[in-house]
């Protein structure tokens, strides 16, 4: 697992500087490499997006639930998830992006804090080594990260399982921007850029036709 990790810090580290060399700029070279993250990550955000469409598919069988079982929040849980199982969907999706990419975060966080760049300066930051002085990236890493969210967040009325996606639709920003106030800031334009691209490909994918859900099962007569 360590020889894997150390891999591929190394397989980024080598590709930053790469990057480096073909546009002269650190900042440039960050977000280049972000975009080849998010080609990478592509087939799961995708994965996610149609997973989201399919719990949206079913709200009106869930409200259906809800009406049925008022007042009985087990039965309702219960017959909730008993259909989402059904229709192979699955509302942890929503958390799926931002968790995949954590460990390439780290990975790239050691690279960026090993990287000889210090100094090195891209718009209005003036050392992507040290963290935003100006807040700007935080700022926007929580606002993108919100956005997101809420994208690929489906409703799912009054459940249990509802609470916990408003929770996290809140929080998550909020732990992202406390993060990213103490990371390099070359670390925060790369969630920013990573952000942007995945709004834009779910702002894409949910313009083209929905995928149905899968049907129940009949059983044999």
């Amino acid at each position: 697992m360590v020889g894997l990790w150390q891999s591929l810090v190394g397989v980024f580290h080598s590709v930053l500087a790469g990057l480096y060399g073909l546009t002269g700029n650190y900042g440039l070279a960050i977000i280049l490499i972000t975009v080849l993250i998010r080609l990478i990550l592509w087939p799961f955000t995708q994965a996610q997006i149609n997973n989201m469409r399919r719990m949206q598919q079913l709200q009106p069988e869930i409200q259906k639930i809800q009406k049925k079982y008022k007042g009985d929040q087990q039965k309702i849980n219960e017959e909730t998830m008993k259909l989402l199982r059904e229709r192979n969907a699955n509302p942890a999706y929503g958390c799926l992006p931002v968790l995949i990419q954590l460990p390439v975060l780290w990975a790239l966080f050691d690279v960026l804090r090993t990287f000889q760049f210090k100094g090195a300066h891209f718009l209005w930051v003036p050392d992507l080594h040290s963290p935003d002085p100006y807040y700007v990236l935080p700022v926007l890493a929580g606002a993108l990260t919100f956005v997101q969210s809420k994208m690929t967040t489906p409703q799912l009325g009054d459940s249990a399982t509802a609470s916990t996606q408003r929770t996290m639709l809140y929080l998550m920003p909020l732990l992202i921007v406390w993060v990213t106030l103490r990371l390099p800031s070359g670390l925060a334009l790369y969630w920013v850029t990573s952000s942007v691209f995945a709004v834009l490909q779910q702002w894409v994918a949910m313009r083209g036709d929905a995928p149905q859900p899968p049907q129940p099962q009949q059983g044999k007569a």
